[in-house]
Order: C-alpha cells, then structure tokens, then sequence
C-alpha cells in the first residue's frame, strides 16, 4: 500500500476479514497486516498422520500455565486464522444465550444488548458465509427473519440411521448449519473437513468466504508474514501507531482507526504488553478487565461403539440436538449442545492413542459414531490470559464442569438405549482451540468492561477489538457465526459514522 491506510486491522481471522468485508465498500484504505501467510495446496492437508499424529500445522511456540508448566496451544497463525481448521458450523446463539441464564455453578450474564438487535447480522452473516441449514427442527432455534439459501448438507447412510434412532426416542435432532460446498470438499479427497486446513476446497471459512469479498475492492490490501508487536499512543489517548515486524524489519504505519483481531488470547497479550506510562496495566484496561473472563466451552469426545453398526460415512459432522440446552430435560440447570464430530478415523485416533496400533483402531472406528458434547463455561475474572516478558500465560478456570459431566452422561445413557452398549468419553483440554473467547468484552459499564456494544475502546476512541474476545458469554454453540454478524454490525457502525466524521 503507497498510502497511509485509513484503516489497519490486525488479523484476518473471522472477525478481521469479515469486518474489511463490510468496509469494503466504504472506499477508505484498508490495510490487513497478518503474522502468518496462506495455506498451500499440498498433499500434507489431508494427510491426517500428519495433521493428527505429527502435529505438521501447529505453532512452534509454548505458552504457559501459572505454575510455569509450558504447553504448545492449538492456534494458528496463517490468512484466516483458525477458521481454517473449523468444523464450520455456523450456528446463532438461542435467543435466551443473550439474557440470564442460570447454571449449577453460576450464573451466565446478560449481554448489553437483546438478540433482536443482532438478528439482522445473523441473517447477513449466513449469506456471506453460504449457510447450509434448515429451519424447523430444532425447537431452541431462535427467530430467523431470512431463511437459510441452501439445503443442509445430507446425512450419509449410517448418519441417517442414527438420527432415526434418536427421533424414535423423542429427541430432536436437526441438521446443522454448515458453511461447506460437500461437493467441492470431497472432489478433492474423501476426508471429513472438521480439523482439517482448507485451501480453497470448499469450506466457507474467513478467507474463502469473507476476505475473497474484500479483496475485490482496490482500496483493500493484505500483507502477510506480518506481526504486531505494539500499540502506541499519542495525546488524547488515540493509537497513533502500529508497530510490526516483517522479515525481520520493524516497521511502523499510522492509521486513523485501528481494528484488533487476533483472536481472545493475542488479542489481549497485544493489548497487555502495549502498556506505557500513562496506560501502566495495558492499553484499552482502564477495566483492569483485559485478559479477564476467559472461556473455553466445556467440550468432550463420546464415541459410541456397537458391534452390529458398521460406519462407512466419510464426513459424518451433519446433525446436532439441543434437547438439553436449556434445562436437563427434568426442569433442571442447562447442560448444553451436542453436536456430532468429522468421522474419527484410525489416523485420527491414534492421535489421542499413540500406543494403539491402527489395526486395532481402524476395527473400533469402523463401528463407532462421534459425537461432540459442549457446555457453557461461565465468565470468571481469574480466568485470565496475562504476560510476563515474552511468556503468554493462561490461567483457564473451569467453570460449569458438573454441568458438562452431568451432559456427557446423559449423552452415554441416550447412546446405550439406541444400540451402542460402549460408550467413550475424553474431554479437550487447553491445547485444543475449543472457541477460546471473552478476555475484552463489551459492555455499557466501562468500570467493568473494556469495551462498548460496538466493540469500541472506552479508553481509545480510534480502537475496536473485532473477534470472539468481545463475547461476554460463551453460550454452547460454535462462536464464529455470531463473532461474524457483530463484525457486520460494527462494520456497519464505522462506515456509517466514524468515516463520515
């Protein structure tokens, strides 16, 4: 870019590229600076040794857990972010995920605002990401005022099987809203796509879906290999400048907006580590609220394994239920979602199980359905991303784990009683990206939030922070279709008053 940007953002994961998508058209200079480079078009995306059992796209860097213990993270640094390795399930937060909900262990907060307020960006958002779905199966789905453009993606036979068998008990299985062309997915080899890259394959992740729309507009620029490594602040408290280094140089541009995206954790470490003498706990932290309520969903793996149930579906991830998502189904506390996982192949397992030999699992996974258990985790200040030098320490609190348990169990019971007398459960723990967010929400008490509802800095009027750091819950439903329809909105916001003025 030969000009100074009038716009940078920093990131160009679900919330980076969807909100230049919605500023694209406003004609101000856009410039996205992302710390990785995109995926190739390689054999090794679809080979799940190496994905699964290698590790060939995770980060070669440790975080750290507050006793000093180091882990290496699930995130990813490449155009797109961790959309690139999404299930794209694009679901809408329940109408009730936007008041107060209570738990067993807590109470889940209302949001600043109604879900009326972001229907409209949730029916935006499905266009641009080109939802699969259907509506009508699901009683705890929210009001849509737009129907869904395609039909879901079907159910391969042994997946129809099985949601028959959940119906017959009384539950309500419903398709899941999927942002994947099947067809162009399985054109290019027979895989399932959850957990796996895309590099233009059909998957409608932030790249593919959001940032191609961008990048048509001149005024929209990309660079990559790019990482921010300051914000600095000026008079007033504007952020005067962004500094980055790429290829080793350190270089500096000084737009009039700057749009933070690097997702809840990086995010908050930017923001902790631009701490100077006037902002001392960090920039946008007035709050002390930066790096404050980390959530990661409560999230396991059930299989169920049943000697006379032969799978032979190739992608599998087609339905969800939520019959327990709002109570136990007893009039109790919500437990959450439970939505099936890609198939788990052998390769995949082995992962997991390193001492295992394939033979073995490849008999276990050839009889066995994958399921994915979610539940709330509810915000909690000592759930915290902090810094120490160049240390990225997470301090995960779990909350609503009895809750999680109590779900996986009843999943167990529900799976024996349709046929699978062996049932296994694991849970994700911190390696896995299980939809990290919080750490920067929004708010209309800026003593309690760093944020306002157009993802604003109380403290820095040319900041917003666009990404699922923003949440003030995380409900127990994949993130990135509401993170996407609130960029819209705040796009939507800029275009309309910050450029104007």
């Amino acid at each position: 870019m030969n000009v100074t940007p009038d716009i940078v953002i920093i990131g160009s994961g679900v919330g980076g590229s969807t909100v230049a998508a919605g500023l694209a058209a406003s004609g101000a200079q856009i410039l996205l600076l992302e710390a990785g480079d995109h995926i190739a078009d390689l054999p090794v995306n679809r080979d799940q040794r190496a994905i699964f059992q290698r590790g060939h796209f995770r980060p070669k860097e440790t975080w750290y857990e507050a006793d000093g213990k180091g882990f290496n993270p699930g995130n990813y640094y490449n155009v797109g972010g961790n959309s690139k390795f999404y299930g794209a399930v694009l679901s809408r937060y329940r109408k009730e995920d936007f008041g107060v909900l209570k738990h067993r262990e807590g109470v889940s907060p209302a949001w600043p605002f109604p879900y009326e307020v972001l229907e409209p960006w949730y029916s935006r958002a499905e266009r641009m990401y080109n939802v699969r779905g259907t509506l009508g199966e699901d009683p705890t789905e929210p009001h849509h005022s737009l129907g869904y453009e395609y039909p879901p993606v079907p159910d391969e036979a042994p997946i129809a099987d099985v949601r028959a068998r959940l119906k017959k008990k009384g539950l309500h299985p419903s398709s899941l809203p999927l942002g994947i062309d099947i067809d162009t997915w399985l054109a290019k080899a027979k895989t399932p796509w959850d957990a796996h890259p895309n590099s233009k394959d059909g998957k409608m992740d932030a790249e593919t879906a959001a940032l191609s729309i961008a990048m048509k507009h001149p005024n929209v620029t990309l660079q990559t290999n790019s990482r921010v490594v300051r914000l600095e602040t000026g008079e007033g408290g504007k952020i005067e400048k962004v500094v980055y280094v790429r290829n080793g140089q350190t270089l500096s541009v000084a737009p009039k907006i700057v749009i933070l995206s690097a997702g809840a954790v990086q995010s908050s470490v930017l923001l902790l580590r631009s701490a100077n003498d006037r902002y001392r706990k960090g920039l946008a932290n007035s709050s002390d609220q930066v790096g404050r309520n980390f959530m990661n969903h409560n999230a396991s793996a059930v299989i169920g394994v049943s000697p006379t149930f032969r799978n032979t579906s190739v992608y599998q991830k087609t339905f969800a239920f939520n019959d327990f998502y709002l109570s136990d189904g007893d009039g109790g506390f919500p437990l959450g979602n439970v939505q099936l996982l890609g198939r788990v192949s052998a390769k995949i397992l082995k992962g997991s199980l390193p001492s295992a030999p394939e033979w073995l699992l490849n008999l276990v996974t050839g009889h066995a359905i994958d399921f994915y258990a979610m539940s709330e985790d509810i915000p909690n200040p000592e759930s915290r991303v902090m810094v120490d030098g160049d240390r990225v320490i997470l301090q995960w609190q779990r909350t609503n784990w009895e809750a999680h348990l109590a779900l996986v169990a009843k999943l167990k019971q529900i799976l024996k009683s349709i046929g699978f007398p062996i049932v296994l459960a694991r849970a994700f723990d911190k390696r896995t990206p299980s939809h990290q967010c919080g750490t920067i929400r929004i708010g209309n008490d800026p003593a309690s939030t760093p944020l306002d509802t157009y993802c604003r800095s109380y403290d820095h009027n040319n900041l917003f922070v666009v990404d699922a750091s923003f949440l003030p819950t995380s409900a127990a439903v994949n993130p990135a279709l509401t993170v996407a329809s609130q960029a819209l909105r705040v796009a939507d916001h800029i275009a309309s008053r910050d450029l104007r003025s």
